[in-house]
């Protein structure tokens, strides 16, 4: 314990003049698309808000992805999560569960100065998950997809799932 006690001063990386904020998690309306259906989330700062017009684009861009074959939703159920981080600047976490339980996701990032539209998140490496925040929103999907895989998964408990939605702190 010596060892690992004279080690902690240089792990966890977190700057000293960091201020962590509380942000929510507000649910919206399932995004609906031909063969995946995708329970929705905004999430922002305490105070704060996504603007209708950035829900509506990120909302167009999924829809345009799955369309064209950008995004392979097809026969999914699943979440995306649309994190309004500092500024303007919004990510948008598209998950969905395969193989009964696995949860597969696909990033992308909006930064206003580069032009404000979606766009993949080009990560490679040792990779974000995701944030504190965002994770919030995972814990609790991790929980609502576990009582639907102890259920008889028909389309009562289908639809029990999506409407088991978080709203408040994460």
């Amino acid at each position: 314990m010596t060892e690992l006690a004279s080690r902690l001063p240089a792990l966890g990386g977190v700057p000293a003049d960091y201020r962590h904020r509380p942000k929510r998690a507000e649910p919206g309306p399932p995004l609906l698309l031909d063969d995946a259906c995708l329970k929705w989330y905004d999430v922002h700062g305490a105070g704060e808000s996504v603007p209708v017009t950035v829900r509506a684009a990120a909302r167009d861009f999924i829809r345009r992805q799955a369309a064209e074959g950008g995004l392979d939703l097809s026969g999914a159920l699943g979440f995306a999560i649309l994190h309004r981080c500092d500024g303007d600047v919004y990510y948008l976490d598209v998950c969905t569960w395969r193989h009964a339980n696995e949860l597969w996701e696909s990033v992308y990032v909006a930064d206003p100065a580069a032009g404000g539209t979606f766009r993949r998140h080009g990560s490679t490496g040792h990779v974000e998950v995701g944030c504190v925040w965002e994770l919030g929103v995972v814990r609790h999907e991790v929980e609502a997809w576990d009582v639907f895989l102890g259920s008889v998964r028909d389309d009562a408990a289908k639809l029990a799932y999506l409407t088991d939605q978080l709203t408040g702190p994460v």
